[in-house]
């Protein structure tokens, strides 16, 4: 059973039972894959953790950087943030950098024997993911390159004291949550939709009503808009309030006004110390209301006049500065 199943299971925290598994010395150990089955002796970097055993096949010497995966592959998180983890694979190599990488789908490239020095065919989770970093203590690492699942663990490692390269655990937390980004706008200054984060759902009708039906149900951390919805009615309020509490329970659920026949832009940009250095909008051909990993969007915009197009970049810039 994994920390989180046995913190539910006694009404505790996965931290908690992570603590005490530490302190009694109950730790999974590291073997290689044997891809020939015991035809030969081989040595392979394909490794796994296993409390079935008693010696590490393996030694740790340190100095690697780490970088997560995306997982399997499913709608909203597939062969895109593949090329972003073999990119970056590829990139640490030509610095000199001792690279692992933490994912266990067969069928992507990064999962390839030749691409790091050590892979790890294990599942992306908080418990997984520290239990390899205790051992190996690599350098840092790499979650951007993974999508979804590595966002949602990054606050834990950041706790546990690992070294995470790239964008601030705090500031992943601060995109992703929808109350802490909201209020975020509202501080430096940018408009936004009239929102509230979820309290009950008495409160929750009353502001949809005060602003207007349709409104936008958005849970926090969740991958290719789950549980993501437009409310048209109290019942309809209702009922995606639960899906999306069910979805993002350990995390908050803002409402929103949802704005008829609005465009709606993406704008995807590389910052560095708040100051960007590239940046893509694209413009979906669909009104707001379909999600980016289903729509049809279109580089560079074709609709957009240059004064709004200013206005996206100076926005962009902004919450760029805002963040870490």
């Amino acid at each position: 059973f994994s920390d989180k199943q046995i913190a539910a299971a006694v009404k505790s925290t996965e931290l908690a039972v992570r603590k005490l598994r530490k302190e009694g010395n109950i730790c999974p150990f590291v073997k290689q894959i044997d891809t020939v089955a015991a035809e030969w002796p081989a040595t392979t970097n394909y490794l796994y953790l296993t409390y079935n055993g008693s010696t590490h096949d393996i030694e740790f010497p340190g100095g690697y950087t780490m970088v997560i995966g995306s997982g399997v592959y499913r709608i909203g998180s597939s062969v895109e943030f593949d090329w972003c983890a073999v990119s970056c694979l590829r990139e640490l190599r030509n610095l000199g950098r001792k690279t692992i990488m933490i994912n266990y789908n067969p069928e992507t490239v990064s999962t390839d024997y030749d691409m790091s020095d050590r892979l790890y065919f294990e599942e992306i989770t908080f418990e997984v993911v520290m239990d390899i970093h205790d051992h190996e203590n690599p350098e840092g690492v790499i979650l951007s390159m993974g999508g979804q699942l590595p966002n949602n663990i990054a606050m834990d490692l950041h706790k546990e004291k690992a070294r995470v390269l790239g964008t601030s655990p705090q500031s992943i937390d601060g995109a992703e949550n929808r109350f802490k980004f909201s209020r975020m706008l509202d501080r430096i200054g940018i408009g936004q939709p009239k929102w509230k984060e979820l309290t009950n759902l008495d409160s929750a009708i009353e502001f949809c009503e005060n602003v207007g039906y349709p409104c936008l149900v958005r849970p926090s951390y969740v991958l290719s808009g789950a549980a993501m919805n437009v409310a048209h009615s109290n019942e309809d309020l209702e009922n995606y309030l639960k899906n999306a509490s069910d979805v993002s329970k350990e995390h908050p659920v803002v409402i929103s006004k949802f704005i008829l026949e609005a465009k709606e832009i993406d704008v995807d940009a590389v910052a560095y110390d708040g100051v960007i250095l590239c940046m893509a909008v694209s413009e979906h051909v669909e009104n707001a209301g379909v999600h980016s990993g289903d729509a049809t969007l279109v580089t560079p915009p074709q609709d957009i006049n240059p004064e709004t197009l200013a206005k996206i970049k100076i926005i962009s810039r902004d919450i760029a500065a805002s963040l870490q």
